[in-house]
């Protein structure tokens, strides 16, 4: 019996010895992606931002025909500001190119006659000189075609590779190709196509009109505007990407630079997971992930709430003040054990370039006279004005934020005193002020504007909402700013 025993012993011992070698080498075993069996031919499914295409799922691997076109053109980078883009496909980031590990990629590159420049693409996915810029090289009015494998799995940036390759960059040449693994990725019910970029214009952020690339301002990383998806606005309002409480949300994450690194964050969410880098590390419970210029991240969570989730770059700045920031508007039931709160909309919006200092003493020399425009046209422009640097605190209708910043709206305060209150826009205030018969003690912050843009939104101020319909002219807002 006691052999019997001893026996049983090493026999199952040597079974385990053996599944165990067994295991070690299936870990150490290394797949040669380059002999996956390619299975026929597909044409590749292209999007623009934020939209991507269709899940590869469990296809096996084919030849897929990509074919991108280079469109030079002008584009709105904010309201009033105009920008000329090079796009790969017409917007930027580029469009969006899926595939699985193991495809044979067609590439053709075409450059419209219509085009100034020669172009070129270099796609981190491929495996070979140059990412595919050494065969792409693609002169206005001509194509190109080239094919590479897929050989990693993950999120991967393109972008243009000619000379100067940062000017190219950064003018909006770059996007994303993702390459699945075989099977595919795990399923999810939303999935959206961000970038981010930053852009570096002759004129100050906000300054209208066509403005062409600054290249002293782009080599001394000083970025007018750091926006996602190509524009400030790209994904706020009727742009908001949106989801169902309950579902689980990918977001294909780039930063095409030239030079920012992106700290991307959810406000009002966690990441479940985060493929670090795009690549096959998953960490797990995030609050920000760090994207670097030319690297990319994939993000997914659940949404367990209604509301609008703010999109932004963490360094807070490049969010509220140059543009990198978006909305993700949830719709549902809500769940009270999860998030119970007041609901303030829009305190999560775009405050502009503008300037804002606490108030101080400092008397301003008076500018030189401008004409003042039709009132209509400055109604207009003061709105944008208001857009960009009062919505955060007054909110969309004047109506303010109880509590805390007094209403614009039907404003005994505002209308007793005209002069008081460019005052107030000029020099900022601190202290207690009885507004509509009720009492609000915060901090205005001195606004940095143009005396134009200080009549234009005190004009549209107090022609909105129920105030008194004065039009504020330029010499009175140098009249008050000379009187401090």
């Amino acid at each position: 019996m006691k052999h019997l025993k001893i026996l049983i012993f090493v026999f199952m011992s040597s079974l385990l010895l053996i599944n165990c070698n067994k295991e070690e080498k299936k870990a150490d075993t290394v797949v040669d992606n380059t002999t996956i069996y390619i299975k026929g031919t597909i044409d590749a499914e292209l999007t623009a931002p934020p939209f991507v295409p269709a899940p590869v799922g469990d296809r096996p691997a084919k030849k897929l025909i990509v074919n991108m076109e280079i469109l030079e053109k002008e584009g709105t980078m904010t309201d009033g500001v105009k920008y000329m883009y090079w796009t790969f496909g017409g917007s930027v980031p580029g469009s969006f190119i899926r595939t699985r590990v193991g495809d044979e990629v067609e590439f053709t590159l075409s450059n419209h006659p219509d085009n100034k420049l020669p172009h070129n693409i270099d796609l981190h996915a491929v495996t070979g000189p140059g990412g595919g810029a050494t065969s792409s090289f693609v002169a206005p009015g001509h194509k190109k075609t080239f094919s590479f494998k897929t050989l990693n799995p993950g999120l991967y940036v393109y972008h243009c590779a000619t000379a100067p390759v940062g000017m190219h960059i950064a003018n909006g040449m770059y996007g994303l190709i993702l390459v699945e693994p075989e099977g595919g990725l795990p399923k999810v019910d939303k999935e959206y196509y961000i970038m981010q970029g930053d852009f570096y214009t002759k004129g100050e952020n906000g300054e209208k009109g066509l403005q062409p690339f600054d290249m002293k301002k782009a080599v001394d990383e000083d970025a007018d505007y750091v926006v996602f998806n190509g524009k400030v606005g790209a994904l706020t309002g009727d742009n908001a990407i949106t989801a169902n409480v309950g579902e689980t949300v990918r977001l294909f994450v780039g930063n095409g630079g030239p030079n920012l690194t992106s700290s991307f964050h959810v406000i009002g969410e966690i990441f479940d997971n985060v493929h670090v880098e795009g690549g096959s590390m998953i960490n797990k419970d995030v609050q920000t992930t760090s994207i670097p210029a030319g690297g990319a991240a994939i993000v997914d969570f659940k949404v367990d709430v209604p509301g609008t989730f703010i999109l932004v770059d963490h360094a807070i700045f490049r969010a509220f003040n140059k543009g990198a920031l978006g909305m993700l508007k949830v719709t549902g039931e809500e769940k009270k054990r999860v998030y119970s709160g007041v609901k303030q909309e829009g305190i999560y919006h775009p405050e502009g370039g503008t300037i804002q200092t606490m108030p101080d003493n400092n008397k301003k020399k008076v500018a030189v006279t401008l004409k003042d425009k039709p009132l209509a046209q400055k109604i207009k422009d003061g709105k944008q004005v208001y857009m960009n640097t009062c919505f955060a605190c007054h909110q969309a209708e004047g109506q303010g934020i109880p509590n805390a910043f007094p209403p614009l709206a039907k404003s005994d305060y505002l209308n007793a005193d005209v002069k008081r209150a460019i005052g107030i826009v000029l020099n900022g205030k601190t202290g207690e002020i009885t507004v509509n018969g009720k009492k609000y003690n915060s901090v205005m912050t001195k606004q940095t504007l143009t005396d134009e843009e200080v009549a234009d939104v005190m004009t549209y101020i107090y022609n909105s909402w129920g105030n008194n319909k004065t039009n504020v002219t330029i010499n009175k807002v140098k009249e008050v700013k000379s009187s401090h």
